[in-house]
């Protein structure tokens, strides 16, 4: 059953990845114009910010549980 309904997950996935159309009007204009720079500037600005905030999330979070299990 395990092996039955893993092939079934690929072959959905598979299928889903021919759909796909790669006539994007909205890129190619972008790109004619010069302003794909700046979406992919946009978009890396909020990666990182995300990270930074994940990564700093985290640290907060190994202090509070370093101090709880130090009064523990």
């Amino acid at each position: 059953m395990k092996k039955f309904a893993f092939t079934l997950m690929m072959l959905i996935t598979s299928l889903n990845l021919f759909a796909q159309n790669n006539d994007i009007e909205m890129a190619d204009a972008l790109r004619s114009n010069g302003k794909i720079y700046i979406v992919v500037i946009c978009v890396a600005i909020i990666l990182i910010g995300l990270l930074i905030y994940l990564f700093t999330l985290d640290r907060r979070l190994k202090m509070l549980e370093k101090k709880n299990s130090n009064k523990n």
